[in-house]
């Protein structure tokens, strides 16, 4: 998931150690994929922000090696059915599973608004000076002008007198 820069979006592509491009998808905000490998070796992934080269990114991403070890021993190869404590350790660590993708969503939600926030906060920061600055400008062109109407304009004395 992109959290911050530009349009919010990215190109990314994964490959297995023969080269062949396993994934690959073009402006991307966010997205999700599930690979289970055949073939040993180093997968490479990367992600490309070639079409947006003036602004930074910042992507979250996150890998699951590896199937989830069984919540009780041999808990695949049981005949019989789970006892009600059983179970309920299962449903428990269910919804402990979905609390913690739920907690990562909110935590990249946090993080990406908390992004934009900010890139406001410095632009009204900025607005704010700017406008200072003309006011500052204004009030002292407008003391000069007020000033120029009430100073008496003296003729210069050219030499002749009388």
């Amino acid at each position: 998931q992109v959290i911050s820069g530009g349009h919010y979006d990215v190109d990314c592509y994964v490959e297995d150690p023969n080269g062949k491009t396993i994934y690959q998808e073009t402006k991307k905000q966010y997205d999700s994929f599930s690979h289970h490998t055949d073939i040993k070796g180093v997968y490479t992934f990367c992600f490309s922000n070639e079409f947006s080269t003036f602004s930074h990114k910042i992507v979250y991403f996150d890998f699951q090696v590896g199937d989830e070890p069984p919540i009780l021993p041999d808990m695949n190869n049981r005949v019989t059915a789970l006892t009600q404590l059983e179970s309920a350790c299962v449903t428990i660590h269910e919804m402990l599973n979905a609390v913690i993708d739920s907690q990562t969503h909110y935590r990249l939600r946090e993080a990406q608004d908390r992004s934009r926030a900010e890139e406001l906060n410095g632009r009204v920061s900025y607005w704010s000076v700017g406008e200072t600055l003309i006011l500052f400008v204004v009030s002292i062109g407008q003391v000069m002008l007020l000033k120029s109407f009430f100073t008496e304009k003296r003729p210069s004395s050219g030499g002749a007198g009388t």
